[in-house]
């Protein structure tokens, strides 16, 4: 990519820690890219479109974005790009934009000759590094377009459906489920498990499940909480997920074991699992796996 300077690749990648930063949990790629965009002036060659297909500009970040990954400043997971602490780091010591670039591409360069398959440096192999960051970046796209697809799913199916996915996933877990709650007013209770099938050893398990897109707060936690008695242990299923300060009341619990889900790592524990499920679980929820070449491993 001739047209793009190391200096001019640095000023983007700055401009997209700005975005990224105020996000601690970190924000959907695209989500970053459109406002990336809008707080650049992009020129006409990073307006327009390869002639493979695809826009240049967001191929130009997310190239760049495999540098930032490897040097440990950035981290993804299902289309979503945070920060690190390394990052931060990184922002604050090198305001020169080319100076932040080049470091991160240094840093990618110690990675990549750290690998015990890499006989000859990258330097050598200008064609090799392209290919195996082109190939991240369309195993990126991938992930981020699958994960997309499974979470729009999850949002939008019948709140009793996502309520008997859980209880499969229990299943599948080798807990026993004993009373999944009907349509109606539940009490706050929707799936109660063991783990064994009478239901006499402890810890009895109470879920509450919630399909809404509203965070949890910590005031909707304590209200669960306050519906565990001394022998059980809480698992909290949420679609928009839990505040930090209602994570942190979780973590901090001694007495009042809860476990927070949220759709990622509900998703993380049915793919975990998939193989345990039986198959008319497996229907509620059903994935098929796709391998890709994956040179930057």
């Amino acid at each position: 990519m001739p047209e793009v300077t190391r200096r001019r690749t640095g000023e983007m990648l700055r401009e997209l820690f700005e975005v990224l930063l105020p996000a601690p949990d970190g924000t959907q790629a695209r989500d970053a890219l459109t406002q990336l965009e809008r707080r650049l002036t992009l020129s006409e060659y990073e307006k327009g479109e390869y002639a493979s297909g695809g826009r240049r500009f967001d191929k130009i970040v997310r190239f760049a974005t495999v540098d930032l990954v490897k040097a440990g400043w950035l981290h993804k997971e299902k289309g979503r790009w945070t920060v690190t602490a390394d990052g931060k780091k990184a922002y604050q010591q090198f305001v020169d934009p080319e100076a932040f670039y080049k470091k991160a591409v240094r840093l990618y360069h110690q990675w990549k000759q750290s690998q015990p398959e890499d006989i000859e440096t990258i330097d050598q192999e200008p064609e090799k590094e392209a290919s195996a960051k082109a190939a991240s970046i369309t195993l990126e796209e991938a992930e981020e377009q699958a994960w997309r697809e499974v979470d729009q799913y999850l949002r939008a199916i019948n709140p009793y459906e996502y309520q008997e996915i859980v209880a499969s996933l229990l299943r599948a877990m080798g807990y026993h489920v004993s009373w999944i709650a009907p349509p109606g007013k539940d009490g706050g209770i929707d799936i109660m498990a063991a783990s064994d099938p009478l239901g006499t050893q402890s810890p009895r398990i109470k879920v509450q499940v919630k399909r809404q897109s509203q965070t949890v707060t910590v005031d909707g936690l304590r209200a669960f909480m306050a519906l565990l008695g001394d022998g059980d242990v809480g698992i909290f299923v949420s679609v928009g997920g839990f505040t930090k300060d209602a994570r942190d009341e979780a973590r901090a619990q001694e007495r009042r074991k809860v476990t927070l889900l949220n759709n990622e790592e509900l998703f993380d524990l049915w793919v975990e699992y998939y193989d345990k499920l039986k198959d008319q679980d497996r229907r509620r929820l059903p994935l098929q796996p796709i391998y890709f070449l994956d040179l930057e491993l």
